[in-house]
């Protein structure tokens, strides 16, 4: 493993770790010549899934293009990086369990939005807004009322559990 800051290419491993998502092991390493320390993640190399597009395209699926979804609409907003791996690794993981070999943008785009309704709403608003492509106002509106709904929701159920 090179490591990134000088690009030697001997390191040892200091702590290794189960990652959160249980697929995932967390190694902190450092650099036998200038003794940086980072990390790094082993996960078994899965069968390539693809993914159909709306176009009809097939393009390998790619966590990385999640990330910077994600990322992107996240900005500003208290989302750690914690957070966004801990949510494409259930994504990467429900993905993987249900669809053997194919699956639609579609149902990763709504999986990602389900992920962030729950992490944070702003962010969610931020990624739907790019993801379902808003023809008017009254889509974001529609949006932004059943947000709006599932948070009084939270709050009522968390009201009535804070009571009994």
């Amino acid at each position: 493993m090179r490591c990134p800051k000088c690009s030697y290419h001997k390191s040892s491993v200091v702590d290794s770790r189960q990652a959160e998502d249980g697929n995932t092991i967390r190694r902190r390493r450092e650099c036998e010549e200038c003794h940086a320390r980072f990390t790094t993640f082993e996960r078994v190399e899965a069968l390539p899934l693809l993914v159909i597009k709306k176009d009809g395209t097939r393009e390998q699926f790619s966590r990385d293009k999640i990330l910077n979804g994600v990322i992107q609409s996240a900005q500003k907003r208290p989302v750690s990086s914690t957070d966004i791996e801990n949510l494409i690794s259930r994504i990467e993981q429900k993905v993987r369990t249900a669809y053997e070999n194919e699956v639609s943008s579609t149902v990763i785009g709504n999986l990602v939005m389900d992920e962030l309704a729950e992490l944070d709403e702003i962010t969610y608003v931020r990624f739907a807004s790019v993801y379902k492509s808003f023809k008017d106002v009254d889509e974001i509106e529609e949006l932004l009322q059943q947000i709006t709904n599932r948070v009084r929701g939270k709050k009522k159920s968390n009201l009535n559990d804070e009571t009994h």
